[in-house]
């Protein structure tokens, strides 16, 4: 079957494809070089919207070709460009199309025309030069190292070949070119590590610095420049010197490396990273065909699997659910923020302070007990500013505004009479926040907003004795708060639309991944990890040694261990949601004895890291009191997804969310739970947890799943 043939039938696949276009347009290189023809890869949206590739495009792409293949072999041109719309090169495959994709041969479809597509660029009678003059992800990367030479801009924001990361491998000559290209050790840091470390994405300085390309120039006239290096090359004034590849131990050491990261980080539960170094590992070689064709093979078979649909899935809850949050009232009903309070000036309320300075740049006033604190709270924001001032990534005036904006003051009146929108971050404790709620309401003017940073108790409780507890909403951050996303806002039992509203329009300038939850106990990701960790610390209490029951859950892949995230947490915070939710629902939360008596002797977690890796602490090992149940690897895991899959269930029952697809982006933007899980909910439904459970799937066939 031609090409054509492939990408016609493949193109009824994909119905709601943004196609681009492949203009060639011509221009003669500078010193006389001769007629050049330039390729650009367009879409005709505007210019913030991305370049991808479904089956049109890239017949699209091939037509292209075929004129410039026509050209070239006649000696009309000395050499064929490929360059993309302003700011944006391309960003890889239609993933709507992918995931529609019902059986194997429809897949192998897309990844035979894609190698079909590009491969001619290597194979026409002149040099070809890709020219990466703006974001470039997948497809986009790929389809330019088929290309002889690269150029990329010292402005490009984003690089990366992410296919990893959502359950695919770089299929369409990524896993094969690269290696060939910059060696097998940083084509792993590109494919597999940076994938596996949330999509970590390169600059331009790092996309030339790595080799990927042969030379760099600045954003403004980037295309220009890179035309004059064209003709230069072309006229033999410039030689690209490449790096000798090393195809013996290295190469062997670099897959060995790739191997240890992608089981530390999956753990073997998705099979994406290690299909794709197996195809690293085969191209040490040299034999391009034998490549794609193993790329070709691996992306039919994972483009059928689940973690792929995972992948996409949790894609598509992050790029477009995210940014359309369910429940949220009519933004016009927003109050206009010009100044904020915090309440607390400890390392909460501290990061607190400089994420609304550094985002809203408007006053940002703390308040504590004392003025030792509110000095060490501000000197914790100024040291911030400094550091970013030092990188680079701030200039010194706006250093100089921001640490002017933020101030501390003893007095709640003096700090808070203007302020339109003050913040708590004060002890986990009720009559506490009450206290600070009601002597911020004495003071604070009568539209401002009151939000309370509460990680497990009642909203509406702590509003209950306010006067106006309409305007108190819960404004629940994850720590470190300039990481992770999520913001859960929770509406309390008298919270009114105008509160709501501001803090979902303060959430989007924050940048945060606002969603709204009911005012339930711990709320979504709190309430999910505690019956996650408590069901762990049950079968410890039990008399599962620890490593078992840490192990246990290893194939999910999470970002830490179970006992390292309660490390991170801090055990006394753990000890405490517990708590609160055993109160609240005794009969499935319970407070493990020796967490208590962890936390009583003051330890800062189960491990010690003397060795380099975490080691249960012998003095943490002597405090354990533990039955005699002891559990497999399998009984533990099941206990504990069971534990996590009737949670779920209630929370959904009880409308803490408006549907499962709101916990899988909670799990993933708060508690940085793997794109190859799709939070939780896919993973459950299609391990069959779900069904065992509660007796159906959370998810209807065909979302994160292949479709019937």
């Amino acid at each position: 079957m031609s090409t054509a043939e492939l990408l016609t039938g493949a193109a009824e696949l994909f119905p709601d494809e943004v196609v681009t276009s492949a203009h060639v347009r011509h221009l003669d290189l500078p010193f006389g070089v001769g007629r050049f023809a330039l390729i650009t890869l367009d879409n005709g949206l505007d210019h913030t919207k991305p370049t991808t590739f479904g089956p049109q495009s890239l017949a699209r792409l091939s037509a292209a070709i075929d004129q410039v293949e026509r050209e070239a072999s006649e000696g009309s041109i000395v050499g064929v460009g490929l360059t993309g719309k302003p700011f944006i090169f391309a960003v890889g495959a239609d993933l709507k199309g992918v995931e529609l994709l019902r059986n194997h041969s429809d897949a192998l479809a897309i990844g035979l025309g894609g190698h079909d597509v590009f491969k001619r660029l290597s194979a026409l009678a002149v040099p070809t030069f890709a020219y990466y003059n703006g974001a470039a992800m997948g497809g986009g990367v790929e389809v330019g190292l088929h290309c002889s030479y690269r150029t990329v801009s010292s402005a490009l924001p984003a690089f990366s070949l992410p296919e990893v990361f959502l359950g695919l491998v770089p299929g369409w000559g990524g896993c094969t070119l690269l290696p060939n290209l910059i060696g097998a050790d940083r084509a792993v840091t590109v494919i597999i590590e940076n994938s596996l470390n949330q999509n970590r994405q390169l600059k331009g300085a790092q996309v030339f610095e790595l080799g990927i390309a042969d030379a760099i120039f600045e954003g403004a006239d980037f295309l220009e420049q890179s035309l004059s290096w064209t003709a230069a090359v072309l006229k033999g004034e410039i030689v690209v010197g490449r790096a000798e590849i090393d195809r013996g131990e290295a190469w062997d050491a670099a897959v060995a490396r790739g191997r240890f990261i992608a089981d530390s980080k999956v753990h073997g539960a998705a099979p994406a990273a290690y299909r794709a170094l197996d195809i690293i590992a085969a191209a040490k070689n040299g034999d391009f065909q034998a490549g794609f064709d193993a790329e070709d093979r691996a992306l039919a078979d994972l483009i059928m699997g689940g973690e792929l649909r995972s992948g996409i899935y949790a894609f598509n809850l992050v790029q477009k659910r995210a940014k359309r949050p369910v429940g949220a009232p009519d933004r016009a009903l927003a109050r206009p923020v010009t100044k904020v309070g915090v309440v607390g000036a400890g390392l909460m309320a501290s990061q607190l302070a400089l994420l609304f300075l550094r985002r809203l740049e408007v006053p940002v006033v703390l308040t504590d007990i004392d003025q030792e604190r509110i000095d060490r709270g501000v000197g914790y924001v100024h040291a911030e500013i400094d550091k970013l001032l030092g990188k680079g990534r701030i200039n010194q005036d706006r250093a100089n505004r921001l640490k002017a904006l933020v101030t501390g003051v003893l007095d709640k009146a003096e700090g808070f009479a203007d302020a339109d929108f003050v913040i708590e971050a004060v002890f986990e404790e009720m009559g506490v926040k009450q206290q600070v709620f009601a002597e911020v309401e004495a003071v604070a003017p009568a539209h401002a907003i009151l939000a309370t940073n509460t990680s497990s108790l009642s909203v509406s409780e702590m509003a209950s004795k306010l006067k106006h507890p309409e305007r108190v909403v819960g404004f629940h951050f994850f720590n470190p708060v300039a990481i992770l996303p999520l913001l859960e806002i929770v509406r309390g039992e008298q919270t009114d639309d105008a509160a709501l509203a501001t803090a979902f329009g303060v959430a989007k300038k924050l940048k945060k991944t606002a969603v709204l939850v009911k005012d339930a106990p711990a709320f979504v990701v709190n309430r999910i990890l505690t019956r996650f960790m408590g069901e762990i610390q049950n079968v410890i209490d039990e008399g599962t040694p620890v490593a078992v029951a840490e192990k246990a859950v290893e194939p999910l892949g999470l970002p830490m261990s179970p006992l390292v995230l309660l490390e991170l947490v801090g055990p006394a915070i753990g000890l405490h949601v517990s708590e609160t939710l055993n109160r609240a629902f005794p009969e499935r939360f319970t407070v493990s004895p020796n967490l208590q008596a962890v936390v009583k002797a003051g330890k800062r977690g189960f491990y010690v890291y003397d060795s380099g890796k975490p080691e249960l602490d012998p003095e943490v090992a002597a405090l354990l009191v533990q039955g005699d149940v002891v559990l497999t690897d399998e009984q533990t895991r099941a206990r504990v997804l069971d534990a996590v899959a009737q949670e779920i269930g209630l929370m959904l029952q009880e409308g803490v969310v408006a549907e499962a697809q709101d916990i899988d982006l909670c799990l993933i933007t708060g508690a940085g739970w793997p794109f190859h899980l799709g939070g939780v909910t896919p993973y459950l439904d299609r391990e069959g947890v779900s069904q065992r459970v509660n007796g159906k799937p959370f998810l209807a066939p065909g979302v994160a799943s292949v479709p019937v």
